[in-house]
């Protein structure tokens, strides 16, 4: 099968298009006809191993797993011992290991139905960041109606998200974004959108500050919050050093939280099909609609990747996977 592969860790030019084996599926686990897949921040950890705690699980000299990619959508083509509730044939979307490729193997607990509303492209957009987002909104931030929301990174893959579940959970929502994003943001429903070219932070206090941006002071986004407010940090900046980059924020956040009034949540988020099926339903409901930047061919994920980092990006960009010959 053709594949996205890598052999050492660096930039988007480490990457190759070669053909290798059809990987098998374990217990638990199922065989995923790759129909599209998204283009996350993850894949450009996983690639350069950067931050390089990334590497105690994923390969300390190369990567273990040679295939990037995590978001898919695809047809199940064949299910491993102990699976239950999906058979071949079955349209589904979630995360895998290795979607960068015409199949990929996938735990099925990280699996659910596609949306029967969505097309590959558009369900390939919706696992990571999606999951992500309602993490943020409803586990981390318990956003409830009439609480005031500040999304930092609106128009981004999270961010797109995270303005509709929190409008769709009742919050007034104002969206922090770059300039080309403003007109987007509006349409995904925020009350109130901010140019950061302008405006660093808002003025006003905030019941939940959620930033996918990450690169403000934890001492500048407090500032934003109410006294008994809670700040929600997805992903972090790069500027922590090549060990730890963004993530010494997070471990600032968790030692200050418990000392000052206001929350201060590193988001750990989960994958499961629980989470995606209650994303199916906000789904097909209207409440939330993916945006998908672009679509980029198998043999451009390099250029999808440096997109992405470049932060040009609106919403998610969507690898699209031919069918096998």
């Amino acid at each position: 099968m053709k594949a996205i592969v890598q052999d050492r860790y660096g930039s988007a030019d480490v990457l190759r298009l070669a053909d290798i084996d059809v990987p098998s599926p374990g217990a638990g686990q199922v065989l995923v006809q790759v129909r599209a897949a998204g283009v996350d921040p993850g894949v450009w950890h996983l690639m350069t191993g950067l931050p390089y705690v990334v590497r105690l699980g994923y390969g300390l000299r190369r990567p273990r797993d040679r295939v990037r990619g995590m978001d898919l959508a695809g047809v199940v083509t064949a299910v491993g011992p102990g699976v239950t509730g999906l058979i071949p044939g079955d349209e589904v979307y979630g995360t895998g290991v290795g979607s960068f490729a015409e199949y990929t193997v996938a735990s099925a607990g990280r699996l659910a139905p596609k949306p029967a509303t969505l097309s590959f492209e558009q369900a390939a957009a919706v696992p990571i960041s999606g999951q992500t987002a309602l993490a943020a909104v409803r586990d981390a931030a318990r956003v409830r109606p009439g609480h005031r929301v500040l999304v930092i990174g609106a128009g981004g893959g999270v961010g797109s998200y995270t303005v509709q579940l929190a409008r769709a959970a009742g919050a007034h929502v104002t969206g922090l974004c770059g300039p080309t994003k403003l007109d987007l943001v509006r349409r995904l429903g925020a009350d109130e959108v901010v140019d950061y070219t302008h405006v660093d932070l808002p003025e006003h206090r905030y019941d939940a500050v959620i930033d996918t941006a990450g690169n403000r002071s934890l001492s500048r986004l407090r500032r934003a919050l109410t006294p008994a407010g809670v700040l929600v940090l997805v992903g972090g900046e790069a500027h922590g050093g090549r060990w730890l980059q963004g993530f010494d924020r997070q471990l600032r956040a968790l030692a200050l939280s418990p000392v000052v009034g206001q929350r201060l949540v590193p988001l750990m988020n989960k994958e499961s099909t629980e989470n995606l099926m209650a994303l199916t339903a906000l789904i097909e409901t209207g409440q939330i609609t993916p945006v998908v930047d672009r679509t980029w061919p198998l043999a451009g994920v390099p250029d999808a990747i440096r997109q992405l980092k470049g932060g040009h990006a609106t919403g998610k960009s969507v690898i699209t996977v031919p069918l096998p010959r």
